[in-house]
């Protein structure tokens, strides 16, 4: 069994609800769960990098962004909060939780950083793994991941969870 599932969405439509769901879905079943969740930080905001990353172990919020101004322009990513985000996230993984989130890859790790570190240790630790990855950076992901992962389309709700429920039968096993 592949233990990365990569959710596959059409650019600037984050899958969100496919994620909470899979959340729910997993700790309903007993699962131990780690890393992230992404949520928009404001109503209505037109930027797409500004979210805020909630810690599932902890319930610690992060906003993902910095604020530049009103005529700032492009991604206004805090790389101060990804990298603190990565080393909370690593941490949790001396528990060996049963699946970690992270919420996308993205244009920081298509170039070879962000949460890539997180996904090669927990790959080592044999700790599942599911991301959000774009459409834009999917070629990106494939050379990243290679063989690892399995891709699941991020509105087939029914693939998501016979990933997760397949998770948990080698779990337990």
């Amino acid at each position: 069994m592949k233990r990365i599932a990569a959710v596959i969405y059409p650019d600037e439509d984050y899958p969100m609800a496919a994620f909470a769901k899979l959340v729910e879905y997993c700790r309903g079943r007993g699962m131990s769960l780690a890393g992230v969740l992404q949520y928009p930080a404001f109503k209505g905001g037109d930027h797409r990098c500004d979210v805020v990353l909630e810690d599932l172990a902890f319930g610690h919020r992060t906003p993902l962004f910095e604020n530049r101004g009103a005529g700032a322009r492009g991604c206004r990513l805090d790389a101060a909060a990804l990298a603190e985000v990565s080393a909370r996230i690593e941490g949790v993984l001396d528990q060996a939780p049963d699946l970690i989130f992270l919420n996308k890859f993205g244009k920081v790790e298509c170039d070879g950083g962000g949460l890539r570190d997180v996904i090669a240790t927990a790959v080592d630790r044999n700790i599942a793994v599911t991301i959000g990855v774009p459409k834009r950076n999917l070629a990106l992901w494939r050379e990243f991941a290679g063989p690892l992962a399995v891709e699941i389309q991020s509105d087939d709700d029914d693939a998501l969870e016979r990933w997760a429920g397949n998770l948990l039968i080698a779990v337990e096993a």
